[in-house]
């Protein structure tokens, strides 16, 4: 049973040593109850203390990092079932499969998928994560050739093989890059752990259904396993809904520690279909998945899949927002007009899109209104003149214009003219469109 943080408090040693990197040690206790961190963050508790709290001191659903550097990719650590409750910490994988039967052709071709599949979004880049090399020959030369033509890419890498001996040679050609080895199964659990531990690795534990997955995963947890990935080889996408949820739910609200861990899903392997996968893959995406590997990253496939995991890891309650200042879009001189709008991130990708495509070289100053859109700021009034005047006084822009010239967005015609009192009498405000659409055709006009 789970213990609460004042619980977890009278057994540390109340000292407020620090060496855990929180402040005090009710601060370690709220973390620890909270599944944050781990009992031994703390260096001075006792062994009495530790099997005390024991299995409720750990996190419901363990991290785990997968690869090193800039590309690792973090999974795990969930606390909530719905994201309305709170916001899911670690966004899921996307990997792309190689086959080690595959044509040289088509591994160059999916590796360059891997590195074009990088897409700017609301300022943010999103890219997928992994690279799974899948020894389908079974033959141990054909798997390590694979694995040495993709050793140095910078992703992180899934091995899938269910050969024990194959595994290890491969496991230790890539160990540095602390892969995830697929998988230990009812018929190589002790052997693929003894992999897995002499190399530093994830292991993924795949077994039919819910209570062979949690046997196999007992199993591999007695032979000194700590890092997992379950995969419950659903069948069908019911089956992927029902396994996915039950996983976390056990996980989350029982305690089950034998489904304390990410999982990893195959939509490929339910349908043949590129669209059909792509869709399989949002519902796992959304259903808790922590990796979901793909059989390509077509663009047309993948930029939807990597909106939508954005979309499901945001926090709703904290807008996405851009840095405030001046930004030059097309080239603009001293004569160029200057459009102001606030710092929402879409407001301003929608804006600066538009800006972009009348060719018209526009200063655009981003106000910050912590996230809110132009209505919405003015409304709270945060982007009202006795604002807009000194921000833009300050902001610098004076001194790359020759012109006095603002525009402001149509939806907040109706600060003009106070604003023109508030930024004095050499400046001149127009209104501009209320949409953004609207912004080419309003700019040529103007530059005409």
């Amino acid at each position: 049973m789970a213990l609460s943080g004042i619980e977890i408090y009278k057994l540390l040693p109340r000292t407020n040593c620090r060496e855990c990197k929180f402040p005090t040690c009710l601060a370690f206790a709220m973390q620890l109850a909270a599944g944050k961190v781990e009992i031994s963050a703390c260096p001075h508790i006792s062994e009495e203390a530790k099997a005390a709290l024991g299995e409720a001191s750990a996190p419901p659903i363990r991290p785990i990092t997968i690869g090193r550097g800039d590309y690792a990719l973090k999974i795990g650590e969930e606390t909530v079932l719905f994201r309305h409750d709170k916001t899911f910490e670690h966004p899921t994988g996307l990997a792309v499969l190689i086959e080690d039967t595959a044509a040289p052709e088509e591994i160059n071709s999916k590796l360059k998928q891997l590195d074009e599949s990088q897409f700017e979004r609301v300022g943010l880049t999103l890219r997928a994560d992994l690279v799974a090399l899948k020894n389908t020959s079974g033959k141990k030369e054909s798997f390590l050739s694979l694995v040495e033509r993709v050793k140095d890419t910078p992703y992180g890498i899934i091995l899938m093989s269910d050969d024990p001996p194959i595994m290890a040679a491969a496991a230790e050609m890539v160990k540095d890059n602390k892969p995830l080895l697929y998988a230990a199964t009812s018929d190589n659990a002790e052997a693929m752990a003894d992999v897995a531990k002499t190399t530093g690795a994830v292991l993924a534990a795949s077994a039919k259904g819910l209570d062979a997955l949690s046997e196999l995963s007992d199993r591999l947890s007695k032979a000194g396993v700590k890092d997992m990935v379950l995969d419950s080889a659903p069948e069908s996408i019911s089956q992927v809904l029902y396994d996915q949820t039950a996983i976390r739910r056990l996980a989350l609200k029982k305690r089950f520690r034998s489904f304390g861990f990410s999982t990893i899903v195959f939509p490929a392997q339910l349908t043949d279909d590129p669209l059909k996968e792509a869709l399989y893959a949002s519902i796992m995406i959304e259903k808790y998945a922590g990796i979901v590997v793909l059989s390509d990253l077509a663009a047309y496939r993948t930029f939807p899949l990597l909106v939508h995991r954005l979309n499901i890891y945001t926090d709703p309650q904290r807008p996405m927002t851009m840095s405030q200042g001046i930004y030059e879009v097309n080239i603009p001189t001293k004569d160029s007009p200057l459009i102001i709008t606030t710092n929402f991130s879409l407001t301003y990708f929608i804006v600066n899109s538009e800006v972009e495509s009348s060719r018209v070289p526009t200063w655009l100053l981003i106000m910050n209104t912590e996230g809110l859109s132009t209505l919405t700021a003015w409304s709270a009034g945060k982007f009202v003149p006795d604002l807009i005047a000194p921000f833009v006084n300050k902001s610098g822009i004076v001194d790359k214009m020759a012109n006095r010239n603002l525009i402001i967005p149509g939806y907040v015609a109706q600060i003009k003219g106070e604003l023109e009192e508030e930024l004095g009498s050499d400046w001149k405000v127009t209104v501009g469109p209320r949409e953004a659409s609207d912004l080419p055709s309003f700019l040529q006009k103007l530059a005409a």
